[in-house]
C-alpha cells in the first residue's frame, strides 16, 4: 500500500517519517519531492573494482550549475535528510528529470525501514545536461510495511551507509565477503 499525502503528513506528525527541510509545497498526492543537494562526486579511477575501496572526489555545484557528461557516473545527494521508521521509502526520478535524459539511480531506489540519512544518487545522463543545486530531482514514495521488522537498518551491524553525511557516499561493496 502506497501512502497518500494525508497519510504521509500523519506519519510525519507521529515522527515515523522525518523530512528535513520539509515544505508542504513538495508534497504530492502520494509522494514527496526531493531536491539535488550542493555536493557531487566522481570516482578517482576510470576502472572500478568491486573488491576494492574505490575512492571518490567531492565538489560543490556552484551558482552557474554543473554540466553532467554521458561518459561519467556522478554521485549526487538529496538536499533532504530523511528518516523512515515504519515504511519502506522508494526514490524515483521525476518525469521532468527523466525527460532531460537524467537517471538518478541505477539500482538503489529502495530504502530500508530505519534508514536515516540524505540519499546518495547514482546519476547518469544520455547527453550533456546542466544541473543546479536545489533543483527538484526525485520523489519519495512510501510503502507501508506489514508485520514487525526484526532489525531496522540503523541497528544492523552490517549496515554500510549509516554515517550521517550531506555528501554522496561511494560504493561500500568492498566490505562484503565474496
Amino acid at each position: 500500500m502506497i501512502l497518500s499525502d494525508k497519510k504521509i503528513l500523519e506519519e510525519i506528525e507521529n515522527k515515523n517519517i522525518v523530512i528535513e527541510p520539509f515544505s508542504i509545497d513538495c508534497l504530492g498526492s502520494n509522494s514527496y519531492d526531493v531536491h539535488l543537494g550542493e555536493w557531487l562526486a566522481v570516482y578517482d579511477d576510470d576502472v572500478l573494482d568491486a573488491r576494492k575501496h574505490n575512492k571518490i572526489s567531492h565538489f560543490k555545484i556552484n551558482e552557474d550549475g554543473f554540466l553532467l557528461l554521458p561518459t561519467k557516473l556522478y554521485l549526487g545527494v538529496t538536499l533532504e535528510y530523511t528518516e523512515t521508521l515504519n515504511c519502506v521509502p522508494f526514490l524515483e526520478g521525476k518525469s521532468s528529470v527523466g525527460r532531460l535524459g537524467i537517471d538518478i539511480h541505477a539500482t538503489a531506489g529502495k530504502g530500508d525501514v530505519g534508514f536515516k540519512n540524505n540519499w546518495t544518487l547514482e546519476i547518469s545522463v544520455k547527453q550533456p545536461v546542466r544541473v543546479y543545486k536545489g533543483m527538484p530531482i526525485g520523489q519519495l514514495i512510501y510503502f507501508k510495511v506489514e508485520g514487525d521488522v526484526l532489525t531496522s537498518y540503523d541497528e544492523k551491524p552490517s549496515a554500510k551507509y549509516n554515517k550521517k553525511t550531506i555528501k554522496p557516499v561511494e560504493s561500500m561493496m568492498w566490505k562484503n565477503k565474496f
